[in-house]
């Protein structure tokens, strides 16, 4: 019995917006199977995962906060993908934006002015995409393949935190922890509910959503992207550059992966520590496709991704479920997103060898 894939004549566009709600499904449906293996009742799992995290004002407050360096990220890769450009280096440039932001905090620390947190966030942008700068020109110049390149710097840019946070950044009042001092109450974000940690990072991803928007749906440069990617040769034969739009997407995906790392430092952290993304770059690439690349449904992703590490927080406090279910998780969710797809421009035929030969 042979099993081979036939293409179809046309993708359904209606299937291509369902299948991550089918995705969804059946990631919860596999979860609910590896909880009972677990030897954990299936329903008291997905409500400790699910629900339990959520049930609160502050639990939606800390998934506003979990959500957006995903949306940032995801927002800022999508573009990219859109065109061809695969960035896998978002968590390198969310590093160098942390970096970058962190210091200006820690240079002005004595510094009381209202200029400080805005001059932070665009230091953030300028270190993000400086680092995406650099696969930038390597593909633009020498066609050197952007994912190794921009995938390799991201430990560059850990060993590079790792490097200063154990040495120049190093509070020298820590007793030698591997941390910086405290920011200034300048250089950070204001919470937006009194009691919890939401902070105006935010209001900044959704507005960066809505401009998101505005450049793919309304802008000659989205329209640039969107052709680029479907029909490369159309955008040759249009007159569309192909390197300005290398360029173009990789300093917009760096910039806005740059400005999660400085708000995560200048928000929840409120410092430089060794470790300031538990993974939100690599996650981001998941959000990016599970919200179609587009602006709005990233959004919708980011909450579901950032309900994830909430959950698997919960389930391990709650139920001593092992933390390494979050990635578990949302290795299925990517398994059960990418089976979708193919099945989407693909079906599936049954036949013998003989049958094939056949058919030949």
């Amino acid at each position: 019995m042979l099993i081979r894939l036939e293409p179809r004549g046309e993708a359904s566009r209606a299937m291509v917006y369902q299948s991550p709600l089918i995705a969804v499904v059946l990631t919860l449906l596999a979860s609910m199977v590896m909880f009972w293996v677990l030897g954990t009742n299936p329903l008291q799992a997905i409500h400790a995962f699910f629900i339990e995290p959520i049930s609160t004002l502050d639990g939606l407050a800390e998934l506003l906060v979990k959500a957006t360096p995903l949306v940032l990220i995801g927002i800022g890769l999508s573009l990219g993908f859109q065109a061809n450009i695969w960035n896998i280096g978002a968590e390198g440039q969310l590093t160098l934006g942390a970096i970058f932001g962190g210091v200006l905090a820690l240079a002005f620390f004595d510094v009381d002015t209202p200029f400080l947190l805005p001059a932070m966030l665009i230091a953030g942008i300028i270190g993000g995409m400086a680092w995406a700068a650099i696969p930038a020109f390597l593909k633009t110049r020498y066609n050197t393949n952007e994912i190794l390149t921009s995938l390799m710097l991201t430990y560059v840019g850990l060993l590079l935190l790792s490097y200063l946070i154990h040495g120049p950044l190093r509070d020298p009042d820590g007793f030698n922890f591997p941390e910086s001092r405290l920011f200034h109450d300048a250089a950070v974000l204001p919470i937006i509910f009194e009691g919890t940690r939401l902070h105006i990072g935010w209001l900044i991803a959704l507005f960066v959503a809505v401009l998101a928007w505005i450049l793919i749906v309304k802008h000659i440069i989205g329209f640039q992207i969107r052709v680029i990617g479907m029909a490369p040769a159309a955008a040759s034969f249009a007159g569309f550059k192909e390197k300005r739009l290398v360029w173009l997407t990789l300093l917009m995906s760096g910039g806005a992966a740059g400005l999660a790392g400085v708000i995560e430092v200048a928000g929840p952290i409120g410092q430089i520590v060794p470790v300031v993304s538990p993974g939100y770059g690599f996650t981001a690439i998941i959000v990016a496709f599970l919200g179609r690349l587009h602006p709005i449904g990233v959004v919708l992703a980011g909450l579901l991704m950032a309900l994830t590490y909430l959950g698997g927080d919960s389930a391990q406090i709650t139920m001593n479920l092992p933390n390494a279910v979050t990635g578990v998780f949302q290795g299925m969710l990517l398994f059960f997103l990418l089976a979708s797809d193919v099945l989407i421009s693909y079906r599936i035929k049954f036949g013998s060898a003989r049958t094939r030969e056949s058919t030949a």
